[in-house]
């Protein structure tokens, strides 16, 4: 019996996808491996994902209130400084019309 060249095709697609497959699982091992040493070497065990997750949305957070900190006091120096100016033409304004 003849092999078809469909029947030939299938067969090395078939072959190439599970070669594939098989180079992406050690890619994924040795990524995972490289990454889970670097974070080793930082002193964060596997067991730390929580805490450390926890520790980054810490972080997330106190990064927000600062940044909403500073716009507030930004505002805040805008309108002491605007208020200052119209005080001092306010002032001028009345010294001149009191001539």
């Amino acid at each position: 019996m003849k092999m078809q060249d469909a029947d030939i095709r299938a067969i090395v697609a078939e072959t190439l996808a599970e070669q594939q497959r098989l180079q992406q699982d050690s890619i994924d091992a040795i990524v995972l491996k490289a990454v889970a040493s670097v974070l080793a070497s930082f002193g964060i065990e596997d067991d730390d994902r929580r805490e450390l997750r926890a520790d980054f949305q810490h972080l997330r957070r106190w990064r927000r209130s600062v940044e909403q900190a500073q716009t507030y006091t930004y505002k805040a120096v805008i309108t002491v400084i605007a208020t200052g100016l119209m005080g001092a033409v306010w002032l001028g304004v009345k010294v001149v019309l009191s001539k």
